[in-house]
């Protein structure tokens, strides 16, 4: 088996020094036209391909950005590596993408091997954004940014406000007419979760007739909403909320799912509404109501305070970007009960 040509080799025949080849790759516009043409040529026929990681390692840096996400299964999450990605893509950078499962062991194992690689900085959505961890990384060298997430004044982060998300539903649900209402999110202790769970709670406080109950899940996924979907069309019908808002439409779309096998009518017996507005909201069968997150853009302001980071280095001053979410109500939602 042949080994990776050397750039000796490719200098040799190219008849040039390996300086002259090193400029060619590092600085093309010094080297005059004709011995550009020549090292091309011997590039080509050797097959000669720069070794980037030595490169980077001399440098003391690379130009990947690792992105932990909490799910890759998420679209959301998704849509959020496609802004992040888009704006790397403009600035010569490649985007390394992570998945933490909702595992803080398997997060921490995500960010050793991303400072291991020398990365040039790293955007997470934590399960835990006051991981000590994090600050650990910018004291040693790495530029973290939260995304989907808020931070103290040690961190950048880019977030949306969550708070007036679940007070967005609660509101929208109270005025359809709705009494007895669920929030199903988890883990509680997630502070995205959290502040969604706080909105809601805030806002049905302010009606002294509501009745809002909580179910914690561990993981917010289709199966776990198909679950607890399950477990609540079961209950008497005097007892059943006639409402439900679910911290992301994962959960959203499997709860949505249980109702239809258990019979119930969406939204005449159950309303729904999640959050994020994922394409698969408005494409359901019943379509979604959802809370509106803009994804891309939270990923794209996340790559912009990371680069800031990078080119100010001593000079920079964190930042927290916090964004407005807008409800989207759809046929979910969209009906007015009357007061009994």
């Amino acid at each position: 088996m042949m080994g990776t040509p050397s750039i000796k080799e490719v200098a040799r025949r190219a008849g040039v020094s390996v300086g002259t080849v090193s400029n060619f790759l590092n600085r093309p516009a010094i080297v005059a036209p004709d011995t550009r043409l020549r090292v091309q040529e011997s590039i080509n026929a050797l097959g000669f391909v720069r070794n980037e990681a030595a490169r980077h390692l001399r440098a003391g840096k690379s130009r990947t950005v690792g992105l932990v996400v909490l799910d890759v299964a998420n679209p959301f999450f998704t849509d959020l590596a496609e802004g992040a990605e888009a704006l790397a893509y403009e600035h010569d950078t490649v985007v390394m993408l992570c998945n933490s499962k909702t595992d803080p062991v398997r997060e921490g194992h995500h960010l050793d091997q991303l400072e291991q690689q020398r990365v040039l900085g790293i955007l997470i959505t934590p399960f835990d954004s006051g991981d000590p961890r994090l600050t650990a990384l910018v004291e040693r060298g790495t530029p973290v940014v939260l995304v989907d997430r808020t931070a103290d004044r040690g961190l950048c982060s880019v977030s949306v406000d969550d708070h007036l998300g679940g007070r967005l539903a609660g509101k929208h649900l109270i005025e359809a007419g709705h009494r007895r209402i669920a929030f199903i999110g988890g883990p509680f202790t997630m502070q995205q979760v959290s502040d969604r769970k706080a909105g809601i709670t805030a806002v049905v406080a302010e009606s002294s007739d509501v009745d809002l109950r909580y179910y914690e899940v561990d993981v917010m996924g289709v199966v776990e909403g198909r679950a607890i979907g399950e477990r609540l069309a079961a209950l008497p019908v005097r007892s059943r909320p006639t409402a439900a808002f679910l911290a992301n439409d994962l959960l959203a779309l499997g709860f949505l799912q249980a109702m239809a096998v258990a019979g119930l009518r969406v939204p005449r017996d159950m309303a729904i509404v999640g959050y994020d507005d994922i394409d698969f909201a408005r494409a359901a069968a019943v379509p979604l109501s959802s809370v509106r997150q803009p994804a891309e853009l939270l990923g794209r302001s996340a790559m912009e305070l990371l680069q800031e980071e990078v080119e100010a280095s001593d000079r920079h001053r964190h930042r927290q970007v916090i964004f407005q979410p807008d409800l989207i109500v759809r046929e979910s939602s969209d009906f007015k009960r009357r007061r009994s």
